[in-house]
């Protein structure tokens, strides 16, 4: 039962994109998605909102999410959080294992 989690990372400035930017620079979001478990680890940025990056943070399993947030990451992260003074909020999904039902996929176009 994968896990993702959405993480709207808001600031000043260009503060929230600052952010992500220096989390790929230095390569830490590399070792985050290296992690035993991570399934994705992608940062975007909404049309509308240039203050606000969406990480979409996705974990195969609650174990897995609990190993990274006891993880030496974490202490990285809120390093890099408190240095661009983000907010956040938070929203979080379990994925429904039966997928996409057959009525859907008509409107998927691949």
């Amino acid at each position: 039962m994968a896990i993702t989690v959405n993480l709207y990372y808001t600031g000043k400035d260009g503060a929230a994109r600052a952010f992500a930017e220096e989390m790929e620079a230095t390569g830490t979001a590399d070792a985050i998605r290296a992690e035993e478990g991570n399934v994705r680890y992608r940062y975007f940025q909404p049309l509308d909102d240039s203050e606000t990056v969406l990480l979409v943070d996705a974990w195969a399993d609650q174990a897995a999410l609990d190993a990274h947030h006891a993880s030496p990451m974490m202490a990285k992260i809120a390093e890099l959080r408190d240095k661009y003074d983000l907010h956040m909020t938070v929203e979080r999904y379990i994925a429904d294992d039966a997928g996409v039902p057959p009525h859907d996929q008509a409107f998927i176009r691949a």
